[in-house]
């Protein structure tokens, strides 16, 4: 069978069973005195999240380094493959040739570019103190010896991926290949090497959005067009257009494994420039935003991590829990208490915090600045934690620190219509916010620090409602400004993207979303995902007003419904804030929110999903499907 053939087949379920069974093995073997005890009437412990529970982050911290002494990692960008001039197409890894029919609209949006990835498994140091890395100073990531490390998972052999520089009106074609080892063959245990690769949030075909059901197996491959042209222009786009988007990432989102597969390795940026925003500082055409570029146009995405006493990562699947010394209620339906033995298994769905914030794949690191204007790009890439970020600037003169605001540029991957000055960036799962920082308006020296001040709760289900100050702040990276002057050509424009004009004369429905916790998993309007059932249809070209709603006291939600960005009309019957007023992918769903929003779904036809992007929220199951179908098929 080719690989091809395999891939459209989905071999992918057996995987996912052998994992399911192996995960039970460990449990049944553990809890065998238990059930041989109790006979066939299991705790309650075992159906619905344990009170009790213990995140790992308690009970056995990650191994401590020093905080800013790790050198940042900066992702190359992605290079095209070149075209053999014998056949017109790249020589992929595999030698399958592109197959047009496969993907809606090829003909109209010919690939200008080709890329090809490897998904691979390697080592990867977090930091160069052990037991992280070899002890080398400075010495991170891949360097070093090739026998330190993490055991990881990640694209070209590194992590984050490549950073795709793309450009509107220059369709590309990726092709990424499954190299990881089959299940339980590999190293890194708690994954399951079956991905399918989403850009979030390009306005892209199905078959080409990596959603949760199209995965892919050891030896085989899948094919990514991306037609690149903004939604609602599909022949073609002008300076001025309102719906073109700056950052964008892709990830892993594979059906009930997203979270374990990101936290693996499997994220990284694809930006997208144009006329004005295009990439160059020195950019002659008098449209352009000439904001910071090249080496001062730096994506940094957060992770926290888990790591066990030997700097592995870890995911808090199966922790035991200590004895009690006394039996305990749990709510077992016969009354009986549980004494909680030793050897219990316990898994939380509600979240996963690591105790240890990486940025770019690596624990609180540092960058050497230039006195002059940078352009950050901030993602949180989950799997549970929310940020509040500050900037907290240590003067090298020895005065005291003080706390300086942000010049924000963009919420998710669009620019708002002028930059707006912010004390904090609020930045959940899969939000985007770039940022200009100004260094120059710092002494030589000077440490400006980025920290957080949002206490999330241990099991990751949501804030606290807690702001951390002093030295509980969490460090996250730090900027060193270095001596000297230096040229600066960018500029920080005062206006940018207007929003597209909300007609509501367009929308043919009105939808209600709610979000819940149900016997111990995640609902959306009482249901779990399934795959195979449409749970909305929309008529292409259609515009319709959701409103998502939080029936919970005390978990949160960022909601990301795919394909098309969206206007927030109300959050809690107010308008939406300045910074609110932009099109957006993720909702901030608080405890007891209810935010409603106007979208389009234009261009395409097909599958999508819209979800929380609380990754473990999202694998147990807080998801829906949702077509977009011809005109006449809506439901």
């Amino acid at each position: 069978m080719k690989r091809r053939e395999a891939l459209k087949l989905g071999l992918g379920t057996a995987g996912a069973g052998l994992v399911a069974s192996q995960a039970g093995a460990d449990v049944v073997d553990d809890n065998r005195e238990i059930i041989d005890q109790w006979g066939t009437n299991p705790t309650q412990s075992g159906l619905v999240f344990p009170d009790n529970f213990e995140p790992s982050i308690k009970a056995s911290p990650s191994p401590a380094v020093e905080p800013f002494t790790a050198p940042l990692n900066i992702m190359p960008v992605a290079q095209p493959l070149d075209i053999n001039p014998a056949t017109g197409e790249p020589d992929f890894l595999y030698g399958d040739p592109v197959e047009p029919a496969r993907h809606q609209r090829f003909d109209d949006f010919p690939p200008q570019k080709y890329y090809e990835e490897v998904l691979g498994e390697f080592r990867w140091k977090y930091h160069w103190q052990p037991p992280y890395g070899d002890g080398t100073p400075g010495v991170v990531g891949k360097g070093g010896d090739p026998n330190v490390g993490s055991w990881h998972w990640g694209f070209n052999g590194i992590t984050p991926g490549e950073t795709y520089h793309a450009r509107y009106g220059e369709p590309v074609f990726l092709r990424r290949n499954n190299e990881l080892p089959p299940v339980g063959s590999g190293h890194v245990n708690f994954a399951l090497p079956s991905p399918t690769i989403h850009l979030h949030n390009a306005h892209t075909a199905s078959e080409s959005d990596g959603i949760p059901q199209d995965f892919f197996n050891p030896g085989e491959f899948w094919d990514h067009h991306y037609a690149n042209f903004p939604a609602g222009s599909p022949n073609g786009h002008g300076p001025h257009n309102r719906e073109i988007m700056n950052t964008l990432w892709y990830h892993d989102h594979r059906l009930d494994f997203t979270a374990t597969n990101v936290y693996a390795g499997f994220s990284g940026f694809y930006l997208i420039f144009d006329e004005r925003d295009s990439g160059d500082e020195t950019d002659p055409n008098p449209l352009a935003f000439n904001l910071p570029s090249g080496d001062y146009d730096i994506p940094l995405i957060m992770h926290d991590v888990q790591f066990t006493p030997e700097g592995q990562v870890i995911w808090d699947f199966f922790t035991p829990s200590p004895a009690t010394k006394a039996p305990h209620d749990v709510g077992n339906l016969d009354g009986r208490p549980d004494t909680f033995e030793p050897l219990r298994r316990q898994y939380t769905t509600n979240g996963m915090t690591g105790d240890k914030i990486t940025v770019n794949r690596i624990i609180q690191p540092y960058l050497d600045v230039d006195r002059r204007k940078y352009r950050f790009r901030f993602l949180n890439g989950g799997p549970s934690r929310l940020y509040q970020l500050v900037l907290r600037i240590v003067p090298a003169d020895g005065s005291d620190p003080y706390f300086d605001d942000w010049t924000v540029l963009s919420n998710d991957g669009n620019l708002l219509e002028e930059p707006i000055q912010e004390p904090m960036l609020e930045i959940w799962v899969a939000n985007r916010n770039d940022v200009i920082v100004d260094f120059s308006k710092y002494a030589e020296g000077d440490k400006i620090q980025v920290m957080n001040q949002m206490e999330i709760r241990p099991d990751g289900a949501g804030p606290t409602g807690y702001t951390l100050e002093g030295d509980n702040l969490m460090p996250v990276i730090q900027f060193n400004c270095k001596p000297g002057e230096v040229a600066d050509p960018s500029k920080v424009p005062a206006k940018m993207r207007k929003l597209p004009k909300i007609r509501m004369s367009e929308v043919r429905r009105k939808r209600l979303f709610v979000f819940d916790y149900d016997n111990g998993l995640w609902t959306v309007n009482g249901r779990l995902m399934d795959p195979n059932r449409v749970d909305v249809k929309i008529e292409q070209g259609s515009a319709e007003i959701w409103t998502f709603r939080n029936e919970g006291s005390n978990w949160a939600h960022p909601v990301h419904t795919h394909f098309e960005e969206f206007q927030i009309l109300e959050v809690n019957g107010r308008p939406p804030s300045p910074f609110e007023t932009s099109r957006k992918d993720v909702v901030s769903l608080g405890p007891g929110d209810e935010v409603t929003f106007f979208s389009r779904w234009r261009d395409f036809f097909g599958k999508h999903v819209m979800h929380c992007h609380n990754v473990v929220h999202e694998d147990h199951a807080m998801m829906i499907r949702w077509d977009i179908v011809p005109v006449g098929q809506g439901d």
